[in-house]
């Protein structure tokens, strides 16, 4: 799954085309590294989704295409520095 898509559907980032521009102005990496919106998100990966002044950090658990709103959490952990 891409990684604008992930964003939306884990409910990180509230719309796609925001999680789009998020990631072509450098605001998002994977595993330490600046990716574009059509790199593919694996589980295990780390994300870092930088929110002004502040960087959050998560790692995959799983992938899904739909998920509830109740239940989009758990494709997630938030991982502390």
């Amino acid at each position: 799954m891409r990684i604008d898509k992930y964003l939306k559907v884990a409910r990180i980032i509230k719309r796609r085309t925001v999680a789009n521009d998020a990631c072509d102005t450098d605001h998002v990496t994977v595993n330490g590294r600046q990716v574009k919106a059509s790199y593919n998100v694996k589980e295990g990966d780390i994300i870092g989704v930088t929110f002004g002044q502040r960087t959050v950090k998560l790692r995959v658990l799983q992938i899904k295409e739909t998920v509830g709103k109740n239940d989009a959490s758990s494709l997630y952990e938030i991982i502390d520095d």
